[in-house]
């Protein structure tokens, strides 16, 4: 309506005219500034969302990332705790019959003897031995004699107590760790040990083929070292060898 009234000549001579004019021009400009202000702004909010969507993105991202990381890292915990958990058992334990090994029957025989005198209660120790296991190794392979040696440490283990001790000392040897029991009592457990393992039956042997063990029996005096109380079993194992096998001899 006011560039319609500017445009009128008939109002050309309007002592207004001039001041309508200067208004309406005014206006327009104000007008243009206020688009070009809209207009940036626009851009402006629009750039802040791009820059706010690419920042949640790369917070995404980054969080991805770490989640990533994270999964890997639990994963690699998990994996040294299974190694180490693996490389203990090795260390402590015998690949094929999964008894105690040497060196942690060492350990537990210093502990034993160490809680019996202090305590001053009995210990016994005793040595098994397979009788003529180089024969089945000879006879049968050394898969007939691994499997020997599996079955007879499943049973030996077995057949003792739960806090009883077995742990193979080497080759077809056996360290029997029994605490808490007199000699009597030991030698008798290990009778009945000796009759099992003579009635055994193995599948990789013949069918007339029997293993028989000898066992080798002490108690641990409390004025010793634990090794002279192992010492003392070794020899009575070796009386056993000596006098027919498939027997337990006992040294006091």
């Amino acid at each position: 309506m006011v560039e319609a009234l500017l445009a009128d000549s008939t109002y050309a001579g309007h002592p207004l005219h001039s001041a309508l004019a200067a208004l309406w021009e005014l206006y327009l400009t104000q007008a243009q500034r206020l688009d070009r202000i809209a207009r940036l702004s626009d851009r402006v909010q629009f750039s802040e969302r791009v820059h706010e969507r690419t920042r949640t993105e790369r917070f995404e991202k980054q969080l991805r990332q770490l989640e990533k990381m994270t999964r890997i890292s639990d994963r690699y915990q998990d994996m040294m705790h299974e190694l180490n958990s693996a490389l203990q058992q090795a260390s402590t334990h015998d690949a094929l019959t999964s008894l105690p090994n040497r060196r942690l029957l060492n350990d537990r025989l210093k502990q034993e003897a160490a809680r019996s005198k202090r305590l001053e209660t009995p210990l016994c120790i005793g040595l098994l031995d397979i009788d003529h296991f180089k024969q089945v190794n000879d006879t049968f392979g050394h898969d007939a004699g691994d499997e020997v040696l599996r079955t007879v440490a499943c049973a030996t283990r077995d057949s003792l107590r739960e806090y009883d001790l077995c742990g193979r000392w080497g080759g077809e040897e056996f360290l029997l760790l029994l605490p808490a029991i007199s000699l009597e009592d030991a030698e008798a457990t290990m009778q009945r040990l000796t009759e099992l393992l003579h009635g055994l039956r193995f599948d990789c042997l013949s069918e007339e083929y029997r293993i028989s063990a000898s066992i080798g029996l002490t108690a641990y005096r409390q004025d010793e070292r634990p090794e002279d109380a192992v010492a003392r079993a070794d020899a009575a194992l070796l009386e056993a060898k000596r006098g027919g096998r498939n027997r337990v001899t006992v040294a006091a």
